[in-house]
């Protein structure tokens, strides 16, 4: 999601928005309960951290976090809808209070679709609703792909994309409509090897303030800003920031095999997403099950953060037939 400056730019604008509900938020029980559970997991590499909230009847919500090594604490706000079913977060290695290996070659996608079969085998998820944010939304479709998908009917996407090429032109397009000469600046810091400069950091927080998150950060969201900036996962597999993907995702692509998703689907995205129309367009014309897709208003990457409150709505309307 983002680098470093972000998280200094949250630390300063969210010190003036943490005690405000001028983000929609509301102050009640959810969004202040404890977990009910959590623990730690073993998994390929280490251990993952997992928090569940709510005991409810109705089959378990299981979330992947983006990044990778954002950690769960952005998504949080989802804790909301345990009022009738469990709700399960997990930070996944690399990341927030998972182990963190330093061995670079066990960061793969392929390590990260084993380990969240390692999760749903400790937390015994034999039947699940599964989440995706962002890159969580590529290893959901992953997993799928993969013919994991047993015991999982219903699926969420949200800030989707199906291929990292895709991706990475999307947001190159939104660079080139950025104004006042921005894209010559970025990429020829780039190209001068300056990505480590004030300069540049004030660029690429341009980009971020526009499509990624349009409104204060609260607490959870800055812990996972926090996660990010250290997380080996996100050096590793995504790369230095958003939109200079060189690690190892960045030729991931399933486009061509969407059609193995045959679960019921919705996807879920803001008019500003730095993730484009056309990748969320391509999941859904591309899966095999029913699909809905909803585009948020004045929302970028973080939909959950910016509206919490409509957000939970449209998952509460398509959760009531899961």
């Amino acid at each position: 999601m983002t680098i470093e400056n972000l998280t200094r730019r949250a630390a300063l604008v969210g010190a003036t928005a943490l005690g405000t509900t001028s983000l929609g938020l509301t102050a009640g029980a959810a969004f202040a309960r404890t977990p009910d559970e959590e623990g730690y997991a073993p998994v390929p590499g280490g251990r993952i951290y997992w928090r569940r909230f709510g005991s409810g009847s109705k089959t378990p919500l299981l979330t992947l976090h983006g990044g990778p090594g954002a950690a769960h604490n952005y998504l949080l706000s989802l804790k909301a809808l345990a009022d009738d079913r469990p709700v399960i977060f997990y930070d996944q290695l690399g990341t927030g209070k998972a182990d963190a290996p330093t061995d670079e070659k066990i960061y793969t996608v392929q390590r990260s679709v084993d380990e969240l079969d390692a999760v749903r085998s400790a937390l015994k998820l034999d039947k699940l609703v599964l989440y995706g944010h962002s890159w969580g939304s590529m290893l959901a479709i992953e997993y799928l792909c993969q013919g994991r998908g047993k015991g999982i009917d219903n699926i969420i996407l949200g800030g989707a994309l199906a291929s990292v090429p895709q991706a990475s032109a999307g947001q190159q397009r939104l660079i080139d409509a950025m104004p006042d000469g921005y894209a010559a600046k970025l990429h020829g810091l780039e190209k001068a090897g300056k990505m480590d400069t004030p300069e540049y950091a004030d660029l690429t927080q341009k980009f971020y303030d526009k499509h990624v998150l349009r409104v204060p950060p609260t607490p959870d969201a800055l812990a996972s800003f926090e996660a990010l900036s250290k997380s080996i996962a996100y050096r590793v597999m995504n790369g230095p920031n958003e939109f200079y993907i060189n690690g190892v995702i960045k030729d991931w692509d399933r486009r061509k095999d969407l059609k193995a998703i045959t679960q019921r689907t919705l996807i879920t995205t803001g008019q500003f997403d730095e993730v484009t129309l056309d990748c969320h367009e391509t999941i859904r014309d591309g899966v095999a099950g029913p699909v809905q897709m909803v585009v948020m208003k004045d929302c970028s990457h973080m939909t959950m953060v910016e509206k919490p409150d409509q957000y939970l709505g449209l998952l509460r309307d398509f959760l009531a037939k899961a």
